[in-house]
């Protein structure tokens, strides 16, 4: 009966792990943390990129910034960054709802007071063809029977508020009643958002998770037809 030779017992073990070495580097596992492939969909990186804001210091004061501007001027509504922010902290959804309600109707007193002091300037800026002339001709006519409730419906509706606040300052209808009308339909669009948020939590972001697309597409086709109401109201 044969010697076992202990150092070709390690000669071979050695050469075994040296063999195995390039397999096991073949199957380590990616590290954690790594960064899935980029999306292809320039809305969804933008959308995902917001939900990050809620963890930084400059959520709010962008949503404060864009509900603000979005009242008077600018195209893209809030909403968007409010559920976003609302999605990525759900206990924090009215928090949110305030500062948007309040950046909006801070906003609307500006687009007051571009309609009351500044539209002569401003007239050829925001309004560049003769159907839109028309449409805003006809938004100022029925203020002077039932303005206040052009507002309300502005703020809580797709029908664009930044039109109705601008008319209500060419219209000089009363700042009282235009604040409140705006408050009371910001309010009640904002934290409506907030609150169907806050009581979903999760399942909401699962929702538009899966069907970012199909809403993207809603909410663009509700923004149109804001547009188109006042457009059948006047014919």
């Amino acid at each position: 009966m044969s010697e076992t030779d202990p150092q070709g017992s390690e000669g071979a073990s050695e050469t075994a792990a040296e063999g195995a070495e390039p397999s096991a580097a073949v199957a380590e596992p990616t590290p954690e943390g790594a960064s899935p492939p980029a999306s292809k969909n320039v809305v969804r990186r933008l959308y995902d990129w917001v939900l990050g804001w809620a963890d930084t210091p400059y959520g709010v004061p962008a949503l404060f910034l864009l509900a603000f501007t979005e009242s008077s001027f600018f195209p893209i509504p809030p909403d968007l960054l409010l559920i976003a922010l609302a999605l990525a902290a759900p206990t924090r959804a009215f928090y949110f709802a305030l500062w948007c309600t309040a950046g909006s109707v801070l906003g609307g007193m500006f687009g007051y007071l571009i309609g009351f002091a500044m539209w002569e300037f401003f007239e050829p800026l925001l309004i560049r063809s003769d159907s839109r002339r028309e449409d805003f001709e006809f938004v100022c006519q029925q203020f002077n029977s039932r303005g206040e409730l052009w507002v309300f419906i502005g703020a809580f509706t797709p029908i664009p508020y930044k039109v109705l606040t601008v008319a209500s300052g060419v219209t000089k209808l009363r700042f009282v009643t235009f604040v409140v009308a705006s408050m009371v339909g910001r309010a009640g669009r904002f934290f409506l958002v907030s609150l169907v948020i806050r009581l979903t939590g999760n399942r909401a972001k699962q929702l538009i998770d899966r069907y970012f697309n199909l809403f993207t597409v809603l909410f663009g086709v509700l923004l149109i037809a804001g547009f188109l109401v006042i457009r059948f109201l006047r014919h």
